[in-house]
């Protein structure tokens, strides 16, 4: 096979374009959307390094800032994808995508509380945004009384069943809600709790896959 084949795909005729834009300009702005080609092909350091340099001759520049937060978050630099992100509420704190990408880092990092916060927050700016709506609703997901739930959801209602197992079997049966519920409820008591923060993207991905 040829070694030295060219990518035809569109995403690597894109990039070509805009290297060469950037080449013949290097003070543009162009720089942003290269970046998010570089995020989208997988070329994660190339992203994070043209931003950066961007960003030290525009520092406001908040779509630049969104794609670097964007590509730590591929990256699970949680910290400093929260930086960005922070730096760019402060500049539009009405940026609904920023809240739902912080709600994003802060629920990987196990702050359910602060993942509600920032769902609150896009949900109050687009009430349209069904997404953030039903995110917040597995989120916010307390026990109901023994008295009145029936089925799992009563022995949901028993802190007993409130374990890592319990989710990660909710989870093989198919019961995705209960298991997002389990772990939530673990994360509530134990932000730093790794497996109840693993399980939680797992229920969450098993939910999107499930959406189609």
């Amino acid at each position: 096979p040829d070694v030295m084949a060219v990518d035809d795909s569109p995403t690597a005729a894109a990039i070509r374009r805009h290297e060469e834009r950037l080449a013949r300009d290097p003070g543009s702005l162009a720089f942003a959307q290269l970046a998010d080609l570089y995020r989208k092909a997988g070329r994660l350091p190339e992203a994070v390094a043209l931003c950066r340099e961007g960003l030290l001759r525009y520092p406001e520049y908040t779509t630049a800032r969104l794609i670097l937060a964007k590509t730590y978050l591929a990256q699970d630099a949680l910290g400093e994808a929260r930086k960005e992100l922070e730096a760019i509420l402060t500049l539009a704190p009405r940026d609904v995508q920023c809240h739902r990408l912080m709600a994003e880092a802060e629920r990987r990092r196990g702050d359910v509380d602060g993942a509600t916060r920032h769902l609150e927050t896009a949900v109050t700016l687009d009430p349209g945004d069904r997404e953030s709506q039903a995110l917040l609703s597995l989120l916010r997901a307390a026990p109901r009384e023994a008295g009145e739930a029936t089925g799992l959801a009563r022995v949901l209602s028993d802190d007993t069943f409130v374990t890592v197992a319990f989710g990660a079997l909710c989870l093989e049966q198919g019961c995705v809600e209960e298991s997002a519920q389990v772990f939530t409820r673990i994360l509530r008591r134990d932000a730093n709790h790794h497996e109840a923060r693993e399980g939680l993207e797992r229920a969450l991905r098993a939910r999107a896959r499930r959406k189609g």
